[in-house]
């Protein structure tokens, strides 16, 4: 897609691909929005969901009314589909708070978010430490964390996902790994298996809070008869062998494809992506008893 010029952001394609738009606020743009941003609290943005709507305003206000715009149009384009938007300069007024005010208006500009049951809001915040003790790999800092996409076993439409660092001290390793499905050489041979277009049942662990499973194949197709995949390894439940061993070499496929993109996000930034044809996952951490991360997460359906 062509780039468009938006006064106080550098917008350019990401140095790996250019199927990733990067987006940097400058500091006149992060000043206003922190000016804007300050008579909304975290308390009244939980309870009030049309006060995410305002800010969310404020953000394209002071973009000129074009990011909204450019936003769904890189999400919405299979030839894209994802951004990474950060804040030009670290500076003092980006704090945890600022960037849950950022995100939450980032993510209003094109879409609803859903209900996150993990955290009983519209969004979770959740920590990487040195000792877990969860039951899932999303706080295991020394597992890889494998390619994936969110939603697998939710009822709700899970059309995009937003991702971002609010913290991170002593951290060494923990890149965040990216694919775009039609960068993925086994496509065409994994989403044309009649068994990757079974249904299948996925569940949730306990700390999910999801009391119910859901079941949909791995694979389904677009509006354009394009491939799109909802697959993460932890929570399928294989009705048979066929299941099973499908499950495995989807898995294989995935981890072993030589077109992942890793790379390191500063502190500060988020990933926005289409969560139909990107999938996400994370390398593991070198082990510190110090390591921090923490992180906030957003995921809804586009507006109608």
């Amino acid at each position: 897609m062509e780039l468009i010029s938006i006064d106080g952001l550098n917008i350019q394609y990401h140095q790996k691909s250019k199927r990733i738009i990067n987006i940097e606020l400058d500091d006149t743009i992060i000043e206003k929005l922190a000016f804007n941003f300050k008579k909304f609290d975290i308390l009244t943005l939980e309870y009030k969901p049309f006060s995410r709507f305002t800010i969310a305003n404020v953000l394209d206000e002071v973009t000129s009314k074009k990011l909204s715009k450019l936003i769904t149009e890189v999400l919405k384009d299979r030839e894209t589909g994802c951004i990474i938007l950060s804040p030009k300069n670290n500076s003092a007024i980006v704090d945890q708070t600022f960037l849950v005010k950022l995100s939450t208006a980032i993510t209003h500009l094109f879409g609803n978010p859903n209900h996150d049951s993990m955290a009983g809001k519209y969004y979770a915040r959740f920590h990487v430490k040195h000792v877990d003790t969860s039951d899932s790999y999303l706080r295991k800092p020394y597992t890889n964390m494998d390619l994936h996409t969110d939603g697998t076993y939710v009822k709700e439409k899970t059309d995009w996902l937003l991702m971002s660092k609010l913290e991170e001290k002593n951290v060494e390793g923990g890149e965040s790994v990216l694919l775009h499905l039609d960068d993925w050489e086994f496509l065409e041979k994994l989403s044309n298996d009649p068994v990757g277009n079974q249904n299948f049942i996925w569940g949730s662990p306990k700390s999910k809070n999801i009391d119910y499973k859901v079941e949909h194949p791995v694979f389904t197709k677009d509006e354009n008869g394009l491939a799109q995949i909802s697959y993460i390894d932890q929570f399928p439940e294989p009705k048979n062998m066929e299941q099973g061993l499908f499950l495995q070499r989807l898995s294989d496929a995935l981890e072993g494809s030589k077109n992942k993109i890793e790379t390191k996000l500063p502190v500060g930034s988020c990933v926005i992506a289409n969560n139909y044809f990107w999938l996400h996952g994370r390398k593991p951490f070198k082990e510190n008893k110090n390591l921090s991360r923490e992180l906030l997460r957003i995921r809804g359906a586009f507006f109608n």
